[in-house]
């Protein structure tokens, strides 16, 4: 699986659109991550995060305002914005690994999930999810 977004390149923001940021370069890997770190940090059952070993980050405002977490003894880590913490991009592997929050672009990903990792650790409530109800908005 490629994204070859080398044209065009992508922008993401936080909830609050006080961080703005733009990713330059393709996306490798595309991961749903269900360790326990990942689903501590996003609350939900997994995280889905872009890989780039080639793409290169460039905050366009707020960097200030991001704050990154490395979790003591692993190498889990988020960066988020310290007004809203909403998910952002970050640097792992002494700069070589881009990793991008997909919820957190503002431009469509046209490619699908590489794979589901660390499912070991899935939550017990995520399975066969295709067959829950959905409704277009909150039922209430």
């Amino acid at each position: 699986m490629t994204d070859h977004t080398t044209k065009d390149p992508h922008t993401g923001s936080c909830l609050c659109k006080t961080v703005k940021y733009q990713v330059e370069g393709s996306f490798e890997t595309f991961f749903f991550c269900h360790c326990r770190h990942c689903q501590k940090d996003t609350g939900s059952a997994h995280a889905a995060n872009l890989f780039s070993t080639n793409a290169t980050l460039r905050w366009l405002s707020g960097e200030a305002f991001v704050s990154t977490f490395i979790l003591p003894g692993t190498r889990h880590t988020k960066s988020f914005c310290q007004k809203c913490g909403s998910a952002l991009p970050n640097l792992q592997m002494q700069g070589k690994l881009l990793v991008v929050p997909a919820g957190s672009l503002d431009t469509e990903v046209n490619t699908t999930p590489t794979a589901h990792i660390f499912c070991a650790s899935r939550a017990t409530w995520d399975e066969e999810l295709e067959l829950v109800q959905r409704f277009e908005k909150l039922p209430l």
